[in-house]
């Protein structure tokens, strides 16, 4: 990315698991599966692959050693959407402190962008996370993002409550 680019981050969150408008593919299509021990390459891969084109580069310098500390954290767990057998997506939950849930990383490779998946998804982690008891489930997206990441948050059940902007780039001491 050259140059600086300002980025506008949006902070969404639900307050009731009534509020999830789920959205499923039908039964066989896609499969949701809980990542135990997970390899620290398979995580590398999916947070690459994911976030290739959207500017996702908090988490490539980490070394092997904040990778398994990550995945070890008893508050944190991954679960990656297997679409015929092939990796399509992830997500990652975090529990905080006060008592909220974060859906902290989201999102589908390429391939399997355009497919209703990301809807499928985002309502299989939203059920997850609200599976925990928490006070309120919440993520963030920012302009760097899928343009359709805000909509579906948004129909899925979502309410904004924070936005925040920031510059990217060479001018702006953040990489």
């Amino acid at each position: 990315m050259a140059g600086r680019t300002e980025v506008t981050r949006t902070y969404l969150e639900m307050t009731s698991p009534a509020e999830l408008s789920a959205v499923t593919v039908p039964e066989g299509e896609a499969a949701v599966v809980r990542v135990h021990d997970c390899p620290v390459s398979f995580f590398r891969y999916l947070y690459a692959a994911v976030g290739a084109n959207y500017h996702w580069v908090d988490r490539l310098p980490w070394t092997d050693e904040q990778v398994r500390a990550r995945i070890a954290d008893p508050r944190v767990s991954l679960h990656v959407l297997y679409v015929k057998g092939a990796p399509g997506g992830y997500f990652e939950l975090g529990q905080h402190p006060d008592g909220s849930c974060e859906i902290a990383y989201f999102g589908l490779l390429p391939e399997f962008l355009g497919r209703g998946l990301g809807k499928h998804l985002l309502s299989i982690a939203v059920q997850t996370a609200w599976s925990a008891r928490p006070a309120r489930v919440w993520l963030h997206t920012c302009t760097l993002d899928d343009p359709a990441a805000l909509p579906n948050y948004v129909r899925r059940g979502f309410r904004p409550f924070k936005t925040e902007t920031y510059w990217i780039g060479a001018d702006s001491g953040t990489v």
